[in-house]
């Protein structure tokens, strides 16, 4: 065990530690969790003007649970992993019936909501209550297998099972919320994955992996696999208006509740289930990755003819105005689909 880690760690953490990350600035559970929640898979930075913006429209508890989900969707939409966000409304309606609108305090209460788990539960505990519990994100992971030269997957339960006991022990009694920012720092900024100061670590003389010359290895990667391929056929479809249509999606799935563009295997179902139009054009393949695997999308861009009786709108479908896309819950890669025809719709008229 390295000798007085708590301490060495807070004094890097006064000297070089990040203190002007707003939810550091009147901390209380509720809006650390959904720091902590943005957080997951998402850099700081990215997530700073999210974080703003979802706490100007949501500043409390009830406020989120109230909301409509396209509205906690539209503001969510571009920071990705989506399920995020329905969880977070979830979470927050359940503490409206059964929490008197408050996260509780106890971490298997808060491990029994939507979307937090064990790690969450702590980081909401430890910055807004100073508990004294332990987390383990993916970058207190990474600092603990450099530190003590823990082989294996950090993600795996075998070595998180190695991982928890050692956090907990290395805990101070005191200023746990800032040893709970510390940790994350040290991680996000010191000892990163790519290329770690370790020069300016306190802990150099004493981590492992760089006395075994070990810093590029550990923590071990994730096992590879190759990801499958999915392709599909989107259909941007505008009307003699110029509006464009868009299709909600079901309540399953990575874009469970977005509003997308109408989706199809291939473009011979596409075009059935257009009928006629006067214009059709092919436009640009485009890739996005998912975590399980990528998906290749042909988009079809369409003008009716007229104005289609066919299709009408309703809870499912609706004709959207390009102005009024920014307000609207939309997947990243057709946000910037629908962003790019605008823009062409433009320069066209100028």
């Amino acid at each position: 065990m390295i000798d007085h880690f708590a301490a060495r760690l807070l004094d890097w953490f006064d000297r070089h530690g990040r203190h002007d990350l707003p939810w550091q600035s009147a901390r209380s559970r509720y809006r650390v969790w959904i720091s902590e929640v943005m957080l997951q898979q998402t850099q700081v930075a990215t997530v700073i003007p999210y974080y703003r913006r979802f706490l100007a429209r949501f500043p409390d508890l009830p406020s989120l649970a109230a909301a409509a989900q396209d509205e906690v969707l539209a503001i969510w939409s571009g920071l990705g992993y989506y399920s995020r966000a329905r969880n977070l409304q979830a979470a927050a309606q359940h503490c409206v019936e059964r929490h008197r609108g408050n996260l509780p305090g106890d971490p298997d209460a808060l491990t029994a909501l939507p979307g937090i788990g064990r790690s969450t539960a702590a980081a909401i505990l430890a910055q807004a209550d100073g508990a004294r519990h332990a987390i383990l994100d993916g970058n207190v992971k990474r600092v603990l297998c450099r530190l003590f030269a823990i082989d294996g997957w950090p993600g795996s339960a075998a070595v998180e099972n190695r991982l928890w006991p050692l956090a907990e022990s290395l805990l101070p009694e005191a200023r746990l919320a800032d040893y709970t920012q510390a940790i994350m720092d040290f991680g996000a900024t010191l000892c990163t994955r790519g290329r770690p100061d370790c020069a300016a670590c306190p802990f150099g003389a004493d981590c492992a992996a760089r006395r075994e010359g070990r810093i590029a290895e550990l923590p071990a990667p994730r096992p590879s696999r190759a990801l499958p391929q999915r392709d599909c056929v989107m259909l941007l479809l505008e009307n003699h208006r110029g509006e464009l249509l868009l299709e909600r999606r079901g309540p399953a799935g990575v874009w469970a509740g977005l509003w997308c563009l109408p989706q199809f295997d291939d473009i011979d179902a596409a075009r059935a289930w257009r009928g006629d139009s006067e214009h059709e054009r092919s436009l640009p393949v485009i890739s996005h990755a998912f975590s399980h695997y990528r998906l290749r999308i042909a988009p079809l861009h369409c003008r009716m003819l007229g104005a289609p009786q066919h299709i009408r709108d309703n809870e499912s479908l609706r004709w959207t105005a390009p102005d009024a896309i920014e307000t609207i819950g939309l997947p990243a890669p057709v946000r910037r689909l629908l962003q790019a025809h605008c823009d062409r719709a433009d320069a066209a008229t100028t």
